[in-house]
């Protein structure tokens, strides 16, 4: 499975470029905003798919809905089999899933508050909600991951509308990276920064903030991000377009080519 390094710079790569051919003069940006911003995003995983959890038929029947986003197969089927144990009642198994999942759910509610501490803070909430409703989980043909997600979206969005804190723009420093990019387009891309992208990702409108940050910085598919967001395939492609152009509004000015 791919580190999160490489997906977070190839993301940042992909969702740089997606925005610097929108701040390209006219023609150069002519026909390229369609197929960018939809492309755009971490590749989908491969190897994707769906499966039963191998270890004879789950007690709730729907384990031929089960289904998981991993590269491998014995991984996808390990992961299955966890979550079936982890709904009959075995916390070692549940402990085994927050070893795998917790980066991810602390990565994107990062991504999410800017907050390291309110990250964590809500990282736990995500997991002990889940251990609480597990006996209530239920396949329905998503990966175990994006349910999770689903909980650790619907926490924030909680907290920030009970007033608790303000979203936070202060950004890490997450590196800059060399662009073999040479043209018009080079000079734009040098201007957008890591530091740049990522507070301009906190000003726009929070479902296609989630939609940017699970595509391009989570690496996720179109169809996990759907999952997560509860829209169909289609709509999470208008979404990601739509963000992507707001993104490029929202860039300062001096950067246009």
């Amino acid at each position: 499975m791919a580190s999160h390094g490489f997906v977070l710079r190839h993301g940042l790569d992909d969702l740089r470029h997606a925005v610097a051919r929108l701040l390209l003069p006219e023609p150069l940006a002519a026909g390229t905003l369609q197929s960018e911003a939809v492309a755009g995003g971490a590749s989908p995983r491969p190897g994707a798919s769906s499966g039963g959890a191998g270890g004879g038929p789950a007690p709730y029947g729907d384990a031929e809905l089960a289904a998981s986003s991993e590269e491998s197969e014995a991984e996808r089927a390990r992961l299955i089999a966890l979550v079936e144990l982890a709904r009959g009642g075995d916390t070692e198994a549940f402990g085994l899933l927050y070893d795998h999942y917790q980066g991810s759910v602390y990565r994107f509610l990062f991504y999410r508050t800017r907050s390291s501490a309110l990250a964590e803070d809500l990282t736990s909430e995500t997991f002990f909600r889940a251990l609480r409703s597990m006996t209530g989980f239920r396949w329905q043909g998503k990966d175990f991951g994006a349910w999770l997600m689903t909980i650790a979206r619907n926490l924030a969005t909680d907290h920030f509308k009970a007033g608790r804190t303000r979203l936070e723009t202060a950004t890490e420093d997450m590196g800059q990276h060399d662009d073999a990019t040479e043209g018009p387009e080079a000079a734009v891309l040098a201007g957008l920064t890591n530091e740049i992208l990522l507070k301009a990702l906190t000003e726009l409108p929070i479902e296609q903030r989630d939609c940017l940050v699970m595509r391009f910085l989570q690496g996720m598919s179109i169809a996990e991000t759907a999952a997560v967001l509860g829209r169909s395939d289609g709509a999470i492609k208008q979404l990601q377009l739509r963000g992507v152009r707001n993104l490029a509004k929202l860039m300062p000015e001096g950067i246009r080519g």
